[in-house]
């Protein structure tokens, strides 16, 4: 028998977590592979430097923009090895999409009922770039996660404070944008709380520091590993404009609705605006934080792209999840009006319409979820194989450097091999003498594994004269030059 002192165990906090582990292994037995992307295998290897008192190479061309949580993470999964570092960030990947499963859910549930949290989560968890991105590690999932839990804190206690603010700092060791949320939040609690209330300045000044945590830590970080604390900025403006990514102000009304549309499409977009619309209207203090959080991260994506950094899909994903909300809300948003206002038939016929534009694009979304994951093994499997010539001893730096045909197997090497990645050489950019050289086994592994068609390459990634064949297997050749 239980005895009365004994502590309970917070069942009800485990429910979140419970039901994110449960959609994560499900998500898992559906796709069945995941892998590490070439900016998450990066944070591996910065994170294993450090584990050997490196200071990270961010100084390498193409490298992507250095996130000091991913580093860090890197640095406490380097004592798994190369393998289980990849293995643990394919974990994390699947685990954040079971939460951004259940956070959007819960939002839905939160703002107009269990069943737009169900339509709601559904969609966001079909949608394939969301897919893509979590299944490869991208620090945009865990990134979103974390600024949708502290907007359901919020939801859940108004001018919550501290809790939301640290959400949103850990958020922003991830994406920059969450800086601007913590900055608007904190705006937002010096609004005056009720009728002749001000919020005391004694507890802004409290909870500023924390809003302003995340840039400050990211950029004493990169004033450490480089010198410069905008390091992170001039880096991914220069990549952008290296590989010729379309940005600025003028260019985010179009290209960053295009985006919005890779990741939605149209009938989740109708939906998103028929609950959007009819909710301000009709059940505006159910909507107002949604849309609330839908502005501040369309101004935070225009600032961004104000300030040279790309207008990319991944970039959007945060808009998305809460117009998936919106869109569950345009289908049964109705249920909160009156049985005998006109209004709410208006609103169940457009939730009918709703429902028949998701239903008739399900085969197109089945076809390209069924393409996106068949892509993705083709790759994970190039990856496998390069590193099953690492295993055994094929490529390895005995005879000198180790060169590759252009920089997206850099980190994958860097990681194996233990080394900085600046030792490996991109063939597109430096011409290798002597060591290993590594080529594509046929033209459908070059296609699959080309990172970037504007990818910089003034030589020809050829393998040079007097190279020997030394080992292949299906994805790649391995040739050899130990002599001068």
């Amino acid at each position: 028998m239980r005895s009365p002192t004994a502590p309970r165990l917070p069942l009800g906090r485990l429910k979140g977590p419970a039901v994110a582990g449960a959609v994560a292994g499900l998500l898992w037995l559906v796709i069945g592979h995941g892998f590490a992307n070439y900016d998450a295998l990066y944070s591996l290897v910065w994170g294993q430097q450090l584990s050997r008192g490196e200071t990270p190479r961010y100084n390498l061309p193409i490298a992507p923009t250095p996130h000091p949580l991913g580093t860090v993470v890197g640095l406490i999964l380097s004592p798994l090895g190369p393998g289980g570092a990849e293995t643990g960030l394919v974990v994390i990947g699947y685990l954040a999409l079971g939460a951004l499963g259940y956070l959007v859910y819960r939002l839905g549930a939160e703002w107009f009922g269990p069943l737009v949290g169900l339509i709601a989560g559904a969609v966001i968890l079909t949608r394939e770039p969301v897919l893509s991105y979590g299944i490869r590690a991208y620090v945009d999932i865990p990134y979103l996660v974390l600024v949708l839990g502290a907007v359901l804190v919020e939801s859940r206690r108004p001018r919550a404070g501290l809790p939301v603010l640290v959400l949103l700092a850990v958020a922003g060791l991830l994406r920059p944008e969450a800086w601007l949320f913590s900055g608007a939040y904190l705006v937002w609690l010096g609004v005056r709380r009720g009728p002749g209330r001000p919020r005391e300045w004694g507890e802004l000044a409290r909870l500023a520091p924390v809003a302003a945590a995340a840039p400050v830590i990211w950029g004493a970080a990169d004033l450490l590993v480089t010198g410069n604390p905008l390091w992170s900025l001039t880096k991914t403006r220069h990549t952008a404009e290296t590989l010729k990514r379309v940005t600025g102000l003028n260019n985010v009304p179009i290209t960053g609705s295009r985006r919005l549309g890779e990741v939605l499409r149209e009938p989740v977009l109708f939906g998103a605006g028929v609950g959007m619309v009819l909710s301000l209207a009709w059940q505006r203090q159910r909507a107002v934080l949604g849309v609330a959080v839908a502005v501040v991260a369309a101004v935070a994506f225009a600032v961004l792209a104000s300030a040279g950094l790309p207008i990319v899909t991944r970039y959007v994903l945060l808009p998305s999840a809460i117009l998936s909300v919106f869109c569950g809300a345009g289908v049964f948003g109705w249920r909160w009006l009156a049985s005998g206002d006109r209004r709410r038939r208006v609103w169940l016929g457009l939730g009918v319409v709703v429902v028949a534009g998701l239903a008739a694009f399900i085969p197109s979304q089945v076809h390209r979820l069924r393409h996106t994951f068949d892509a993705l093994g083709q790759q994970q499997r190039i990856q496998d194989d390069l590193v099953a010539l690492v295993t055994s001893g094929a490529v390895s730096e005995r005879c000198g450097p180790v060169a590759v045909p252009n920089h997206r197997p850099v980190p994958l090497l860097a990681l194996r091999l233990h080394v900085d990645p600046g030792r490996i050489i991109d063939a597109q950019v430096t011409r290798a003498s002597r060591g290993t050289f590594l080529e594509p086994a046929t033209p459908a592994v070059a296609s699959a594994y080309i990172l970037d068609p504007h990818d910089p390459h003034p030589l020809t990634a050829a393998v040079p004269a007097g190279f020997r064949l030394a080992a292949a297997n299906r994805s790649w050749r391995v040739f050899e030059r130990c002599g001068p």
